[in-house]
């Protein structure tokens, strides 16, 4: 058997994978947008590199929070797939915080998740108005 036909771990994508392994995420205050994902996500921030204060997400991607004061930013929209016994723990943090969620992207649809593809889902604003997304099931794409 070669080794091409060896089963890989459910973790471990095949070597000539492209993944992303890190990105800029724009922030009015790099550390409030870093410590704020970091306490909800249950991950920890990392120290500065350059310009950036770097969240690691645990799979080899890192959020690079990188400070623009003195402009608008664009918001964008950062989802995080998240292990099922940690959903439950992430949106009382959101509730401990004061920081509301909503079942859809839209935001219309205040203090509820959604169950889309047989896991929970929920969006919320992080301070500098990105919409973020936690999952518990990747989306079924066509």
């Amino acid at each position: 058997m070669s080794h091409h036909a060896q089963p890989l771990h459910d973790s471990e994508p095949p070597a000539t994978a492209v993944q992303l392994n890190h990105t800029a995420v724009y922030a009015h205050d790099r550390a409030l947008s870093a410590e704020f994902i970091a306490a909800i996500l249950g991950v920890e921030v990392g120290a500065p590199f350059g310009p950036f204060l770097p969240v690691d997400l645990g799979n080899g991607v890192t959020l690079d929070y990188y400070e623009k004061r003195d402009e608008p930013i664009q918001p964008q929209h950062y989802a995080f797939l998240v292990p099922d016994e940690r959903f439950d723990a992430m949106i009382a943090r959101l509730e401990a915080v004061g920081v509301t969620y909503y079942a859809d992207p839209h935001h219309t649809d205040p203090g509820r998740i959604n169950r889309l593809f047989g896991g929970l889902g929920a969006y919320f604003d992080d301070p500098s108005g990105h919409n973020m997304e936690i999952i518990t099931r990747p989306y079924v794409r066509p």
